[in-house]
This record gives structure tokens, sequence and C-alpha cells, in this order.
């Protein structure tokens, strides 16, 4: 029976398989289509009619996808399941399961909260998996099934069936009483366990004893029954045997589930019977060997199972030598004449597997098998496993057991970091690269829980390291495809007849030297060689790309063959034995060290090329290179031996994009991370690695949790403060009154004063244990006057005006508290805004602690950033890092360079006051000539003057005409407003006005002296060095910056106190968590006070090209999401201000508790119709165009031509209407739709007047980013408007550059695609503002079971578009009120309909004599221009686009 499962695209189900006559859908519409009450399967149809033709056909999965889109799962064989159901209805039950795990769907959540049946059903799913009668493939489907339930412990249901078979109950297994005593002996606690489990087991009934029984035999029989089958040859045994490598794997690489398993595993030698095995040893079975490695890592990583503590490299190297040191003394005791050598040895000289294997010479078997038995070794097997314990065996099992293993950081620090063509060609990345789900990969997952923070490094390190391999194989093949290398008619000589604007042809390059290696190192410190460029035929725009390599950015040298003509290339569909295959012979990374110009000079900036007037066409560049010293050294001994040079044959040189090409950095710090064993804060570090209680990181759990705090601005009046603690008693201190109380507040009792749990569970399961429930007291409210800043305007501070929503409320004073805080922010919900507000207090309430903002987008980054430069926020306390930071709109430069200039300007400025203050006070002198001089001068002049004021202002008989003759700063003040002392002001008030004088003069001194240190450094890098790690104190990069320059900013000894993420669900694990570790630990522990995540798990995950990656090694997991699977209190805001209220219906099932805000359901513009639709919202039925529905160029690249049309059409109808095109998107869910949709614009609108293009025609994957939470109108400075204050949302939402309509193109015609992917259709849904039109194909979209909810309400609606006549934008007509229609009847009549408006409105225009309309500056009119001006580009303008579908990369091939 075949159990080859292909996901390949070809053997996916369409519409037709759907729809169609075929079997399964006949028998779907007889059974279980129609939804009924109560659903009664027939054991018959299981059979029969389901099971036998699955079975006939070897349960293709083409056959099980089917079924599972059908929703047999859902609406048959789940509600039809009871405990007297056939094992054939729960094996479909089981294969279904298995499938949608596959898929990356969601499997639990079908069987709901019946714990009974579920329980029931697993029970049986576990007895069959020992059921040796069952056939191979199907036992292999349950391990299957096993592995997904053993990957999702967050699920109540399966964590209670699944941690009763690998508890301390297991250890009856062990091979005797003296190995079980052994293990008791290393930790007390293990007794109690055991003691425990055997109570439990002596008081249940008949019923509970049988299930204890078989949970702590289960395990042990499956393990035996897998010794058993490793001689088997035959192909299904060995896959069974791969699948269960990775379920042993699975359970040791998580700490709930290794803790007892362990010990099973190495009480059966299990490691050393895979070895001696037939198919470890058959050459073929490549895979095998890798995954036991993989296992092999996983039960020797060095931790304590029972404390989760993990072994430094002393601890475990003394655990190596007490092993040692106990087989020394076994053998001189019981061994002496024969093992006196080894006894006597020391432990260097016995630690090698070749040494001891000498040692062990003289013992003959049965002396082998005692010693092995003395060492606790078990030597008897049942006879189901089929062991013969011989020799050999025993031999291995000694030698593995004391052999010294090297530890997981040695194998990171031998696995090289640049790549070469072994590296990119190697089989385990060639298996990754071709998964379909059928066979199991030997690479780590990224679980729910982590080992420690070194496994976590370790596992992130390899898969990363994995997918940037991938992703440059890609891009390699993409080039030298491109750049078609033929054999030329000279012998050697290659010659291209293509073009890539990536790569260069080149001569050899030439060695300039090869430095020797360092102390303690064998290979060359570096190697730097020279490359020319041969740019005279490259078009501007492209060799200026080349003079814009950056030093230390990597380039690949090839040598390249030409491509045999049968070598056929197919976007790497075809599976590939070599690089060969690609003509790839060799492949040499190297490092950019300079780019030399024509004569020599280094290119600092990339040159116009233009001298006097006349352009000078370049003709050589010349790259001066480091190249990669570990692949050096290896091609200088095969040139040793003979072997040719491979820099010899180098010929062509390949860049790659910046953004794609930050691989070596971030590699580079993960391994430093790695090898420095980097803590994770001490209140952080259970929740982090999965374990404890999830509550403890938060501030109700933490000891340092602040009972009183500031809250400035957040509340806006009293009333405000008081509906935002809806939870908690609101009284105003004893002398205030809640009349006279004004903001800002200050609240006291806001932690929580004692938690007192009802009972405490010993291995603090979050279902057998209660959280603990703080005690809440009333919370008492006092208030003070903010001081006054100065008489200036500009001394007024900036005043929030957001009416925060009890839930954002709830973020903020959890953010401003230390402890983790996660935030959970549906869309249009204000995320940005909670995240700002945190940032304001933090600044203000801890004056002392910096903190750092991480984005995983620069858009994010920057309009976050934007945000908190309109705070009350010192800019010169604001650095913005990266590349990003230009693309700020902002009039001031946040860069490190741009600060230190901006202190130099402010220095002249300062210095300047300083002069008018001399000249005031009547000092002679030079008191402004540097930061020094104004330094003396005011503790000369000005602090004594302002002390002999306050001498007279503070006198008991001095009243208010003696103080303001007393005032000296009259002359220096007549710029500020006048008077500066109103003739009817108190004594307290003239007071109050001196002090802010006083405030703005000594802020002058405070600022010159924090600029004096930038007069005193030199060099342009001294002072911006300064300026990060003192002046700074909110700082922003994004989280690939920060990966790559971690070491260098660590280095400079930054530090920070707290860590805000926006995006946090968008941002790889490893992305997530080098941030936290930007600094240096302060005695053994990272420094960190806070860290807030923001972000949204529901919406686009990280975007993960590869499907093995993706789905198996599950790598586009983020922290974010982690922690909300493991039960980390999240704080969800619940009310949005961004969408009319009947489009966020669309996505509001996605969030339950999500409501609008006041501001969407009584402001004008959502209240207002759109002109010239009939609804605000519609799912337009896009048919066939001229015969064709959705078409692949190339594999991978979906366009549906009719849709581009229709989208097209109803832009340019929109803008006939009068809508502006900024305010207009295109949305498409493939990269190739895009390029189609710009094509048919290009054409159609570009350089029409009428039309223009719209504000941006992009991916729904890229587009998630444009749609953050932003503000248009900004708070003013000063005290608050008299205007009314906003509610949260109102206009506080809208972004930067937010689109009010929304054309959304889904293309497939023939199924869903990743659109299945639920997270990507909330995002899509939830782009609009105002309007949404989408377009697609309902017979596909209506038949999948995820998407229901959401195109169930889509499909209320007529199927074609609506269109109203008579009105022009902005419409007068209210959403609700009836108007008559025109339906378009397809792509067609819509453009004919556009087409006559077009005309009429030309010939209205020119009857007028009015001009057409000047096209509309948008960017993505600005994308095209700049897409216009690249000459030579071949088809490559679109090459940077890469998108999702199904697991492989959409590689575009040309321009549509």
């Amino acid at each position: 029976m075949s159990t080859k499962m292909t996901s390949g695209g070809d053997n996916r189900p369409e519409l037709e398989d759907l729809e169609g006559e075929n079997e399964w859908t006949q028998l779907a519409r007889k059974h279980w289509a129609k939804p009924v009450k109560t659903r009664k399967v027939k054991p018959d149809v299981i059979k029969k009619e389901i099971w036998d033709v699955l079975e006939k056909e070897g349960f293709q999965f083409r056959s099980l996808l089917i079924l599972e889109s059908l929703q047999l799962l859902e609406n048959y064989l789940w509600p039809g399941y009871t405990e007297s159901s056939t094992n054939h209805h729960v094996l479909l039950i089981l294969f279904i399961a298995t499938v949608k795990n596959r898929e990356n769907l969601l499997v639990w959540d079908v069987f709901g909260e019946d714990g009974e049946r579920f329980s029931s059903i697993f029970r049986r799913v576990l007895s069959m998996g020992l059921d040796n009668s069952l056939p191979i493939v199907i036992r292999t489907h349950i391990l299957s099934f096993l592995i997904g339930a053993f990957q999702s412990l967050d699920n109540g249901l399966i964590r209670k069936e699944c941690a009763p078979l690998v508890s301390i109950s297991i250890w009856h297994n062990l091979s005797s009483e003296a190995a079980r005593e052994r293990r008791f002996e290393q930790h007390a606690q293990l007794k109690k366990a055991w003691r425990a489990a055997a109570k439990r087991y002596d008081t249940g009934d008949e019923n509970t004893q049988a299930k204890l029984r078989f949970d702590r035999a289960w395990l042990y029989s499956l393990l035996l029954d897998f010794i058993g089958r490793l001689q088997d040859p035959s192909t299904d045994s060995l896959i069974y045997c791969e699948r269960f490598l990775e379920f042993l794997t699975d359970l040791e690489s998580q700490l709930p589930t290794r803790r007892y398993v362990t010990t099973l595993i190495r009480d059966l030698n299990v490691l050393a019977l895979i070895r001696l095995s037939s198919m470890f040893n058959a050459a073929e079975n490549g895979l095998f060997r890798d995954l036991f490695v993989l296992l092999r890592h996983f039960v020797n990583f060095p931790i304590d199972d029972h404390t989760g503590i993990q072994h430094t490299k002393v601890q475990s190297y003394e655990e190596h030598c007490a092993r040692l040191a106990r087989l020394q003394r076994i053998s001189l005791k019981s061994f002496k004449d024969k093992l006196t050598i080894l006894a006597l040895s020391n432990y260097a000289a016995i630690d090698k597997r070749e040494e001891l294997e000498i040692l062990f010479q003289p013992l003959d078997d049965a002396e082998l098998a005692e010693l092995s038995e003395l060492l606790g070794f078990r030597t008897k097997y049942p006879s189901s496993a089929k062991v013969e314990v011989g020799r050999e065996l025993l031999l291995e099992i000694l030698l593995s057991s004391h052999e010294r293993r090297r530890t997981f950081r040695e194998s990171m620090t031998e696995l090289s970091i640049l790549p070469t063509e072994a590296a990119l060609y190697e089989p385990t990345l060639l298996r990754n690269e071709h998964y379909n789900g059928s066979r199991s990969l030997a690479i780590p997952k990224l679980n729910l829980q982590y080992l420690s923070v070194g496994d976590f490094l370790w596992r992130s390190f390899i898969l990363y390291r994995c997918e940037s391999f991938f992703e440059i194989q890609k891009n390699i093949e993409e080039t030298i495809k491109r750049l078609q290398p033929q054999q030329a008619q000279l012998p050697n000589v290659v010659r291209f007849n293509g073009f890539s604007r990536m790569a260069i042809p080149i001569s050899k390059p030439a060695i300039l030297e090869a430095a020797p290696p360092k102390v303690g190192r064998d290979k060359a410190a570096y190697v730097r060689a020279e490359i020319g460029l041969d740019v005279s035929r490259l078009a501007d725009s492209v060799r200026r790309e080349w003079e814009s390599l950056r030093r230390d950015d990597v380039i690949y040298l090839l040598a390249v063959d030409p491509i045999e003509s049968s070598g056929e290339l197919t976007n790497g569909n075809a599976v590939h034995a070599s690089s060969r295959d690609y003509g790839l012979r060799y492949l040499r990374a190297a490092e950019i060290e300079q780019v030399l110009d024509d004569d020599g000079r280094v290119i600092r900036e990339v040159p116009n090329g233009e001298t006097n007037g006349y352009m000078r066409r370049p003709r050589l560049r010349r790259l001066i290179v480091k190249l990669d010293t570990a692949a050096w050294k290896v091609d200088n001994e095969r040139k040793a031996e003979g072997k040719p040079d491979v820099y010899e044959s180098l010929n062509v040189v390949v860049r790659r994009k910046g953004r794609e090409n930050n691989f070596k950095h971030i590699l580079e710090t993960i391994k430093s991370l790695a090898l420095s064993d980097i803590p994770v804060p001490e209140w952080l570090q259970e929740v982090f690695l999965g374990y404890g209680d999830p509550t403890n990181a938060t501030y109700h759990s933490l000891p340092n949790s602040l009972n009183q705090l500031d809250f400035r601005d957040t509340f806006l009046d009293w009333p405000h403060l008081v509906a935002s603690l809806p939870d908690r008693a609101v009284e105003p201190s004893s002398q205030f009154d809640e009349q006279s109380m004004e903001p800002p507040y200050v609240l006291e009792g806001i932690a929580a004063t004692s938690a007192e749990p009802i009972r405490l569970s010993k291995k603090r399961r979050r279902d057998d244990s209660e959280v603990s429930q703080p005690v809440r007291k009333a919370i008492k409210v006092s208030t003070y006057r903010p001081p006054n800043n100065g008489p200036y305007p500009t001394d007024a501070p900036k005043v929030n005006q957001v009416r925060f929503t009890p839930a954002q409320v709830e973020a903020i004073m959890s953010g401003t508290q230390p402890g983790l805080t996660v935030i959970v922010g549906p869309p249009g919900t204000g995320k940005t805004d909670v995240a700002t507000q945190i940032i304001n207090n933090i600044y203000h309430d801890f004056p002392s602690q910096r903190t750092l903002l991480i984005a995983h987008s620069n858009q994010a980054l920057n309009q976050l950033f934007q945000k908190i430069t309109k705070l009350d926020i010192d800019e010169r306390h604001l650095l913005r890092l990266g590349h990003g930071e230009e693309d700020l709109e902002t009039d001031i430069s946040y860069s490190k360079h741009g600060r230190v200039e901006s202190f130099l300007d402010n220095r002249g400025h300062y210095l300047a006051e300083v002069n008018r203050l001399a000249a005031d006070l009547g000092a002679p002198g030079a008191h402004g000539n540097s930061c020094e001089t104004a330094g003396y001068f005011n503790a000369v002049y000005v602090v004594p003057t302002w002390s002999k004021f306050w001498d007279i202002a503070n006198a008991a008989e001095s009243d208010t005409s003696d103080i303001l003759e007393s005032f000296p700063f009259y002359r220096y003040f007549s710029d500020a407003p006048q008077p500066l002392f109103t003739p009817e002001a108190s004594k307290e008030q003239v007071l109050n006005v001196a002090r802010g004088c006083q405030r703005h003069i000594k802020r002058i001194f405070t600022e010159l002296e924090d600029i004096r240190p930038f007069e005193i450094l030199r060099t342009s890098r001294d002072k911006a060095n300064y300026l990060l790690i003192k002046e700074a104190r909110i700082i922003a990069m994004t989280s690939t910056h920060a990966a790559i320059r971690r070491q260098e900013i660590s280095d400079l000894g930054f530090h920070y106190d707290n860590v805000v993420m926006e995006e946090a669900a968008q941002i790889t694990e490893i992305e997530n968590f080098i941030p936290l570790a930007l600094q240096n630990p302060k005695d053994g522990q990272l420094p960190l006070q806070r860290v807030v995540l923001c972000g949204d798990h529901l919406q686009n995950s990280p975007i993960v090209q590869n499907l093995a990656f993706r789905q198996f090694a599950n790598l586009e997991q983020s922290l974010f999401l982690r922690f909300v699977r493991l039960g980390v209190p999240t704080i969800h805001l619940d009310s949005q201000g961004r969408a009319r209220a009947s489009i966020a219906e669309l996505y509001k099932w996605r969030y339950p508790r999500l409501e609008n805000l006041p501001n969407v359901l009584t402001e004008a513009e959502y209240l207002r119709a759109n002109a010239g639709f009939r609804y605000e919202y519609q799912f337009v039925d896009v048919p066939d165009y001229k015969g064709s529905g959705e078409s692949q160029p190339t594999p991978h690249y979906f366009q549906n031509l009719g849709e581009a049309e229709y989208a097209v059409a109803i832009y340019q109808y929109m803008r006939l209407l009068g809508y502006p095109a900024s305010k207009i998107s295109i949305l498409t869910t493939y990269a190739g739709q895009r390029a189609l949709i710009r094509d048919v614009l290009g054409h159609r609108c570009a350089r029409n007047r009428l039309f223009g293009l719209p504000r941006i025609v992009t991916t729904v994957d890229k587009y998630q980013g444009e749609q953050n939470d932003c503000e248009l109108n900004e708070c003013p400075a000063g005290p608050p408007s008299p205007l009314p204050h906003r509610e949260n949302g109102a206009h506080a939402y809208l972004p930067f550059f937010s689109s009010a309509d929304i054309i959304l193109s889904l293309v497939r015609t023939t199924r869903v695609g990743y659109l299945r992917d639920i997270r990507r259709l909330t995002v899509a849904l939830s782009r609009a503002r105002l309007g949404l039109y989408i377009l697609g194909r309902r017979s596909v979209f209506e038949t999948c079971y995820e998407l229901r909810e959401a195109f169930t309400r889509l499909f209320q609606r007529p199927n074609q578009l609506l269109l109203t006549t008579g009105e022009m934008f902005p419409a007068s007509r209210g959403l609700e009120d009836e108007v008559e229609a025109v339906e378009m009847s397809g792509v067609e009549h819509l453009g004919q309909y556009v087409f006559e408006m077009t005309k009429a409105k030309v010939e209205s225009l020119r009857a007028g004599g009015k001009p057409l309309p000047a096209i509309e500056e948008t960017p993505e009119a600005m994308r095209m221009e700049v897409e216009d001006e690249g000459e030579g580009m071949v088809g490559e303008a679109m090459e940077e686009d890469k998108e999702e579908e199904e697991g492989q990369g959409e590689e575009i091939d040309g321009v549509t």
C-alpha cells in the first residue's frame, strides 16, 4: 500500500472537484452537505463508500484533501462519533485531522469543548497505535496525528490526554529497581512523585487502574515495537521509523515531555540500537541518519531534566568525568587484570571512542556483559523487541555512554555562516526545498517551550541559516538562468547570452594579501582580493546600484559552466542532484571592503558622473573584497592535492538586494548570543521558556510593582478617569474633592495589595491550579499644578487629546508598570496611541530610564516615532537608528548624525542666549564663547542673581510690588509675550511666572552642559556613539537593524531599561528576542524593567517563503503568538474607530469583544453613502474573461486578467466621480496579479490626467504595515482646545496614508489558495475605512469552511456590482437611503459604461473651456516614475516580488 502523498500544485483539489459530479461530491450531497440538528452516521457509508475507496487508491492525499474541503470531519465524522463507532470511523477522523494539521489549518477547534467524547476517541487512537494487526501505513498516520497532538499542549483537551503518557509512571518499565533508585537519589522530589503516582493507582477503582497501566506501558510498548522494526528493509517501515524518530525528538525537545522520557530512552539504549541497525547503515537512508543525529542532540542536551537548569560547560565536563570515574572504579574493582590501563589513565586519554574501544578489547563477551550490568545498563530485552545482545551492541552502549560528546555550542562554532556550493546543495537543504508533508525532516522545530535560552538560540540559528541559504540558492539559480551561459567557440570559455542586473561577468579575482592565522587558529586572518567590473555597457541606474555597495555587504563569486540542454529549469520545482544542474561549479562568498572608480579612488558617495557639464561614461569599477577564509583554507588544501584552483575559474560576481542580504550579520549575532550564554531577565525567564505560571511576569505578580504612578495627561478629566476604571472604586485623596480635581492625576493603590490562591498545583499546570486573584482596594487620586516652564509659547507642554477607552487605559497602566505587557490590538483599535502614551509616561515618570522602540518595518516604526515627536518629549532625547530614518516626515533629522548636528546648532542658539543674558546683567567678558565659559557665567552671575531675587521674594514682608521691582531679567524676557506679569496678578501668580522664567533660563544652561561633550569629542563617530550611549533616552530601530548591529551596539556599553515592540506578531521569534539582548548583562542579568509587545496574532504572521520552515519547523511563530498560546495574560483593545461599522462586521467575528467607537456611528463621513455605489461593500462575482479565469505564466505566479480589468475599471469609475486618487488603493493576494494590474493601469491611467494612479497597488501581505493606527490631526501644543475632546478613534486612528476605499482582487478561480489562512483574510477585509469592493469567484470561496463567517455576510448582497447614477463625490445620500441602482453584468459592461462616462466628461470639459486636471501625486505614481527611469532591466522590474503560495515563493519571470 503506497503512502506517497504529494502536495504539488497538480494534485490539489480544484473547484470542479468540490462542485462537480465526482464520487466524493455526490457522497457529500447525499450524506452531510445539508445541515441537520442531529447527524446519524451509517457504518456502511463509512466502510464501503469512504474507507474502501480510499484504501483501494492508497489513501491518496488529494482525495483526503477533497474530503477535508467538503467538511467531512466537521459535518459528518465528528458530529456522528460515539463510543460504539467503528475503527474505520475513528481512523477517518484521524486522517482528516492530520490533513488539517499538515495544511496548517485549525484542527482542535473542531472538537470543541466536548472533553468526554474527545477522550474516548483519543484513547482509541492510542490503542490502535499499538495494534500490530494494522498496516504500517495506518500506524504511520496515527503517529502523525500524535505528533500534532504533542505539539499542541496549549490546548486543554490535548494536555489532559497526553500528560499521563509521559509521567513518572513510565519508569515502571526501567530495567531494574536499582536503575530507578539511582534516579531517585539525584532528586529527592522524584521519590515523592513516584509515591504519589503509586498512591493514585492503589486508590483507584478497577477501570482507573486499567487506564493507568495502559498509560505507563504505552510509550514503552511503542519503543519496543520501533526497535523491532529497525532491521526491516521495507520502505513503509522506513517511513514509519522516520516518523517515530520525529515523535521522540518532539518529546525530548520540551521539558515537560522529556522529564521522564529521557531516562526510559537511555535505559532501553535506543540510540545504540539505532546506530547498529541495518536501517541506519543503509547508504540510501540519509534522512533517517539525519533524524537520528537530531534525536541524539536532544537526548544528550546538557540540562537537568527535573530542575530545567542548563549545565554550564564546566558542569557538563564534570558530569562526563564522573561517568569516567565510575567506569574506572568498577573496572579496577572487578576487572583489575584486564582493565588496569583504563582504570589508571587520565580522563583525556580515555574519553575518545577509538581509545576506549582498544582498552575494552581484552574483555570477552561475558565480561563485557558483566561490566555493562555493573554500570547499570540494560542487557536483556523482551522478545518483541527482537534484540540480540551481543558484543557489538554492548561495546556500542559503553562507547556512546563514555565518549566525550560535542556540545551544541561546539557544533554551532563549526557551522559556516558564508555559503559555498556544497552548503547550498547539501541533501538536507534539498529535502527541505521539496517538502510536501509526506515525510519527516531533520530540522529542529520551534515549540511552545524550550529547554533553555541556549536551546532556543541553537534552533533559531539552524533554521535561520537554512532559510537564508535556501533564499540565496533561489537567487543564484534565477540569476544564472537570466545570464544564459553557453559554451563559447574557444575551449573552457563561457559566453553569457543573457543579462541580469544583479550579476556581472568577470575575469578571475586577483589575490592581494593572505594574512597569517591568528594565534590558536588554523585559517588565515583575512584574505583580500580585487575584482574588476566592466560597467561601460550598464545602464546608469544599474551601475549606480553596483557603486552603492557598502562595506561588509556580501557578494557571491561564481564559477559558471554552460548549462546542458537537458538541464531544464523549472523555477526550483524539479529535484536537482547538485549545483551542476544549474551550471554552478563553485560559489564563494566575499565581503566588500571598498568600491574604487576608474582612477582607483574610493567611491564614498554615488557620483553623478558629470564634470564641468560633460557626462563621462565610467568604464571600470574595482571591488576590494575579503574572501571567506574557511573556504580559502579548504580550497588551498584541495589545490595542494593537485585539484584545480577554484579561484582561477570564477567568472561571475553576483549581488543581492540589501534587505535580503543581511543574513551574515544576523547569523553572527545569533551565534554570539548562543556562545556567550546571554541570560533572559530573571523575572521573564520561566515565561519566556514556557514554564511555570504564565502570569508570573506581569506586574500583578512582581514584587517591584508600583503602587503609585503619575499618569500625567492620560486622563482628560475626572469623568474620563472614573469611566476608564470601571472595576475599581476611584476616590479623591483627603485634601481634594471631585470638583477641584483636574489633570494631571497621580493614582495610588493601583498595584495588587495581596494575592491568596485557593490551591496550588505542584506541577503548576494551568488547568489544575487556580490563578491568584489580587485583592483590589480603592484607588486614591491626587493632583498637582504642573510647573510653569517659561513665558514663551514654545515652553508650554504638549497635551494628549485622545480619550482612551477602559481597555486602552488598562494597557497603558500595565505598560507603565514593570513587567511584561502583551497588548492585542485588532484593526483600528489604537495600538500605536497606546504605545506612545506608555512611552510618554515612562519618559516622565522615570527620567533615568531609557526605552528601546522596535518594529518589523521601517514604515510602522516611522509612524510610531512620528507620533512620539508630537508628545511632550524633548527632541534631544529621541534617536532613530537605521536607513529608514530618511523617510520620517519630520522637519528635524533624528538620525545619529542629524542629532549631533542638531546639538551643535542648538549650541550656537543657546550661546547667543547666554550673550543676551550677559548683556542684560552687565557682565563683561566673552561668556558665550563655549559651553564651558557659559557654565562659569551661570555659576558666577546667573545663580547668585536668582538667589538674591528669591531672598527678596520669599521674605515675609515682601509684597507684589517688591517682587516685581526686584525681578532682574526684564530686558532678557522683553521678546516674550507681554506683559510678563499681568497688573492684576496675585503674589502667588507673580511667583509662578518668576519660577517659569527661572526654569527657562536654567534649561539653557542644562542643555549647554549636555552639549559640552560634543565640543570636546573630535570625530563624528565618537560624537554619534556618545549620543547613543549617554544622551538618547528613546531609541528606535527595526528588528532587523537590531539583529545586524547587536554586537556593535552592545560593545559600546549601550544600556536600556524598557523595550516596546510594535508589530510584535509579525516578527519572527529570534527577531523578537535579539532586541531584548542588545546590552551586556550586569551582575549576570539583563537589567530590563519592562517589555511591552503590541500586535495582533489574528492578522499576518512573519513571512517565511519555504513551506518546510513555515509549517514543519514553525519558523513563522512569533514570540507574541507563543505567549498568547501559553496563556500569558493579554489586554485586548476592544473598540475600533477606523472603519464603518458595517465593514467592521466582516471581520468582527474574529474579535468577539470588538465594538465600535462613537465616531464611526455618528460622524457624517461614516454615515454618507459612497457616491456612485449602491453598497459600501460588495463581493462581485467575476466570471471567466475571454474564456479564462486564473492563469500561471510561470509556476506560482497567479494572474487573472478579468479581475485586473474589473479593478481598473472600478478605479476609473471612481475617479470620474471625483474620488481622490490618494484615497483609493488596489490590493490583491498575489504578486503576479499586482504586476498585471500595474500593467493595465500603466496603459489605461498612468498618463491620463482624468485618472492618474491610485495611492498604491500592492499585495495583502505587504499592506498590513500601511494600516497602522496613526493620527491625521495632531494634538496642538499648549492647553486643551476649546473644541470637544476626541473620542478614542475619532480621527485618532486614521493612518497617515489611509485609504478610504479598497478594491480587492482575490485572483483564484479553481481553489482558494493561501487565502484559506484566516489571518490573511482578516488583513484583506480590515484595510478599508469607507468602501470595500471584492472581486472573486463566488463558487470557490463559498465552499471554504474556514472562511464561511466572512463570506456568508458578503454573499447576502447581490453578486453583480450595483452602481447609482447622478451622484458625484462626496455623496449627499445617506448610507441607509434606498436608491435605484444599475447592475453591471460583467467587466465588459462596466468597461463600456466607463468609456461612455469618460467620453462625456471630456466633451463637458471642452465645452466649458476647462483644462484637464493635473495628475495627482501618489506613492504608486512615484514608484512608477522610478521604474520608468530604470534602463536595461530586461524583464527584472518585478524581480523583487516574492509572495507565498502554498509554501513556494512566487518568482517573477519577466514582465507581464
